[in-house]
């Protein structure tokens, strides 16, 4: 049972990333957070088969999710909030650290390594139609 416990999540995490009809979404994993951390970095690529914009994100495990962006200003690393992330057909959007990120914002419970995360995506088409796409999330140390 441990051995098939692992390929069970796996197959479903790749299926769950495979859900959307129009994004594909990879590599998705939250930052294993120290004790008591308020804030959490989320990170992972999506890629669109049309042009969309990334709108909002939710997650049922903290009280609110913010899409951000990292930059070095005069040798002063500055974040600062997105309102959206616009998707290109084909093009991936890799959010990393250092990069565009999501950042969870005071976690309801502990997150410790192997946890499941859900992170709601909320997607805007470039022809006005809306779509909620959940997507599983493992915490982990990064590489």
């Amino acid at each position: 049972m441990r051995r098939l416990l692992p390929f069970l999540l796996a197959l479903t995490l790749t299926h769950m990333a495979h859900a959307a009809e129009n994004l594909s979404v990879k590599d998705a994993w939250v930052r294993l957070p120290p004790p008591g951390a308020e804030i959490v970095g989320a990170y992972l690529t999506l890629e669109a088969k049309q042009n969309m914009t990334l709108i909002g994100v939710k997650s049922p495990a903290a009280e609110s999710v913010e899409m951000h962006t990292m930059s070095m200003n005069n040798g002063v690393m500055r974040m600062r909030q997105v309102p959206s992330i616009a998707l290109q057909a084909g093009k991936p959007v890799k959010l990393e650290p250092g990069g565009l990120h999501l950042m969870l914002i005071k976690p309801k419970q502990p997150l410790k390594a192997g946890d499941i995360v859900q992170i709601d995506l909320s997607l805007s088409s470039s022809q006005g139609k809306s779509e909620t796409i959940r997507v599983p999330a493992v915490v982990r140390k990064p590489n």
